[in-house]
């Protein structure tokens, strides 16, 4: 049964953990290309509208690849996680279906209104379905933060019969494990969709594909951004810390030793939550990845003065390489948040050996190989489609041509090619 357990658990964090990186970009790319409609509505400048379209192409990418992935992962739940579901069913339940309804329903329906409304909805029209989208998108980040908040410190539920059941909604939802954790993604999550941008745009400019006024803006808007969700992410992180502190020492006595003596806490029963040794490993590089983002991101942002980084292709070409780096921080933050708190499922009240569904060693390790292959190609196809028309540049653009625009491209692209 220990087998089992191992591999239900290495299966749940693999499907998790991929899961949540298209996640973050959703969140962190978002409200970027809210900006850039917002202000191509307000001016009708061109540049913002090509702008628009080509980050809300590559946001559509990854959104269309992630729902894929967030299906599957439904599936964790009822394979491999009956106990759990038996015990906190009644609570867990209930944010898991408002985020399926808020994801798969409101923010795919406004999403598909935005992709089709091009050129055919009023310019404020069309923006607002595109704030709808961010909207719907970050409060289905809010249900299953909820959700696993009530994993991380239980609160709001009174247990009868061996289940767990709501009795309060209001604590359920405002959870400070879960509002703090929240706070600390989003801001992670800027930081990740600014680099990003800055990112791509530093390639366009480093190699003069064109379009310098389009990167050029769309450099400095994501380094300002991410300079200063930086910092906010490491303060939110800090603030987690001390909460976390309180709710579940062992977590803290491992990551971070003194913490507890320094906040005069009593150690409570430390012993019977202890994260493994290893999980610091990932603690501290999660800091040194925050602490690197801030000092060298207010270097980027005084080099913007008078466009001096635009110039540099040594420090455009170190854009580009920094783009993957907050995403290994991302997910060394979540194995800190799940993994820390064994042994734990629901902590305090349901172990995780309780959690695990009675089930063979050879149906969990065929689920775990065809779940980690499935997620494999997820992630090699949207990073696959990202760079191919992040490389094509705002003219590749599909977002809002119309058949006779794609005609016309077409014979301009046979014009220029020559016979052989």
């Amino acid at each position: 049964m220990v087998e089992v357990l191992d591999l239900a658990r290495l299966q749940f964090a693999v499907t998790t953990s991929f899961h949540f990186l298209f996640v973050i970009v959703t969140l962190g790319l978002a409200p970027f290309v809210a900006f850039m409609q917002t202000r191509y509505a307000i001016t009708g400048k061109p540049v913002h509208e090509r702008m628009t379209k080509f980050w809300g192409q590559i946001y559509v990418i990854n959104y269309a690849v992630g729902i894929i992935t967030g299906l599957l992962l439904e599936f964790q739940f009822g394979m491999n996680w009956t106990g759990l579901t038996a015990y906190t069913g009644n609570i867990f339940g209930a944010p898991l279906a408002m985020e399926t309804l808020v994801a798969f329903f409101l923010d795919s329906t406004f999403l598909g209104m935005w992709i089709f409304g091009w050129g055919r909805l009023p310019k404020f029209v069309h923006l607002l379905l595109f704030y709808l989208v961010t909207i719907t998108a970050y409060v289905s980040a809010f249900w299953i933060i909820v959700a696993n908040g009530y994993m991380q410190h239980p609160v709001g539920d009174v247990v009868e019969n061996g289940a767990a059941r709501l009795a309060d909604l209001s604590a359920l939802l405002t959870n400070p494990n879960a509002l703090a954790a929240l706070k600390h993604v989003i801001a992670a999550a800027l930081l990740i969709g600014g680099y990003l941008i800055a990112g791509v745009s530093a390639w366009h400019l480093r190699r003069g594909t064109g379009d310098r006024d389009v990167h050029g803006r769309a450099l400095r808007l994501g380094l300002l951004v991410a300079f200063f969700a930086s910092w906010t992410t490491s303060i939110m992180g800090f603030q987690q810390v001390d909460l976390v502190a309180r709710t579940q020492p062992g977590k803290i006595a491992v990551i971070n030793p003194g913490k507890v003596q320094e906040l005069g806490l009593p150690p409570g029963d430390v012993s019977a939550g202890t994260a493994p040794a290893w999980i610091k490993g990932f603690f501290d590089w999660m800091l040194t990845v925050g602490e690197i983002y801030q000092y060298v991101g207010l270097i980027f942002v005084l080099m913007l003065i008078g466009k001096f980084i635009e110039r540099r292709k040594l420090v455009l070409r170190l854009l580009t390489w920094l783009i993957p780096i907050p995403f290994t921080a991302v997910v060394a933050g979540w194995l800190v948040r799940e993994v820390g708190r064994q042994p734990w499922a629901v902590y305090g009240r349901l172990k995780t050996e309780d959690a695990v569904a009675p089930l063979s060693f050879g149906p969990v390790l065929a689920s775990l190989v065809l779940f980690t292959l499935l997620y494999v190609v997820a992630v090699g196809t949207d990073w696959f489609l990202i760079a191919r028309y992040a490389r094509r540049g705002p003219d590749g653009s599909v977002l809002g041509r119309t058949l006779a625009d794609t005609e016309k491209r077409d014979r301009s692209d046979e014009a220029v090619t020559p016979a052989f």
